[in-house]
């Protein structure tokens, strides 16, 4: 992680120290050059907003970035940013968050890669006066973080859940789950939205094999590759992101499953989208990185302006997409998809 700093001494200052001047003007000289070279005083320096994220690569993130970026020129910041070196890296967020409060921002932005292991760092953040709002993934208690700007993940669960359900038909389901990994609540939010969209319990006979992938394409084809193994007759995948799900199709084209199972994921990612459109995967449950990020910036603005803190939770949105809609699922097709995609 790379931070800049702005603080660069005036060449006056040396100037006017080593001057013999009259005391009168001594002291002007001294307090223009306190002004900086721009003429302006430090208190009405460009105030700056944080972003970390889990990490760099993932394009849900990159895109993230790109809305922090747009909406901090817009609201007249600076925007700072600093990732993980991998989702799970705790020890970098938390690196980050001291360098950004010590840089004086006025804000951060966090997708928190452990949920709870960052709130003794974010609480730190906030008793030095600064507005902390998670982004994506709520920390562990919620209220950990001033705001929430989220998808409501249990919401986009549960839309892919209630399709599946629907376009099962009936069909007695054999269900992999492809998880996140243990500890992070986006990806327990998003199982237990499905399993209730579906209509089962946690433990129910009809769910024959969990894997977790941490959303990564080579894992989630080895976590099929192993469900499959374990249950030959699995009929019904879930997953936790397309990467994921992508990773599930090609084990099961590799096995000559590809057209009798039925794959249903989370994100909306362009090229998850164009899945759905090609017919890998059934439907995907929509997200919004972009909104998130501006609309969090402009919370960050709001209180470097005013003072005034955004709270509680704002849901950003979820829209379940598919080019194959089913009875009593409201859905946008992959026209819509493609048009609000990110990545």
């Amino acid at each position: 992680m790379t931070y800049v700093n702005d603080d660069i001494e005036s060449p006056l200052i040396g100037t006017v120290m080593n001057a013999k001047l009259p005391a009168g003007l001594l002291v002007t000289a001294l307090l223009l050059a306190g002004c900086g070279g721009n003429g302006q005083s430090a208190s009405s320096a460009t105030p700056k907003v944080g972003l970390i994220t889990k990490t760099e690569t993932n394009p849900f993130f990159v895109k993230m970035k790109e809305g922090a970026q747009k909406a901090a020129q817009a609201n007249g910041m600076e925007l700072m940013s600093a990732a993980g070196k991998f989702d799970g890296d705790n020890a970098a967020q938390i690196t980050a968050i001291e360098n950004m409060v010590a840089a004086g921002v006025k804000g951060i932005l966090i997708t928190p890669s452990d949920t709870k292991a960052i709130v003794p760092a974010i609480k730190k953040a906030r008793d030095a006066g600064v507005l902390v709002i998670a982004l994506d993934t709520p920390t562990e208690p919620q209220d950990a973080t001033d705001a929430l700007f989220a998808t409501d993940n249990f919401k986009a669960g549960e839309l892919i859940g209630q399709y599946a359900k629907a376009a099962m038909a009936g069909k007695p389901a054999k269900i992999a789950t492809l998880d996140l990994a243990p500890g992070i609540t986006v990806g327990q939010l998003r199982h237990d939205g499905f399993l209730k969209g579906f209509g089962v319990a946690a433990g129910d006979p009809s769910v024959v094999c969990s894997q977790d992938t941490r959303g990564d394409q080579a894992k989630g084809q080895t976590a099929m590759e192993n469900c499959l193994q374990k249950a030959p007759d699995i009929n019904l995948v879930y997953t936790i992101n397309e990467p994921a799900a992508l990773g599930a199709y090609t084990a099961l084209k590799a096995k000559g499953r590809e057209k009798d199972v039925l794959i249903v994921s989370v994100d909306g990612g362009c090229t998850g989208t164009k899945a759905v459109q090609s017919g890998q995967i059934a439907a995907t449950s929509q997200q919004y990185p972009l909104k998130m990020a501006e609309d969090g910036v402009k919370a960050v603005a709001d209180f470097a302006k005013s003072g005034k803190k955004a709270a509680g939770y704002t849901d950003t949105g979820v829209t379940l997409i598919t080019d194959k809609p089913v009875s009593g699922v409201e859905a946008k097709d992959t026209s819509f998809g493609l048009a609000n995609c990110w990545g």
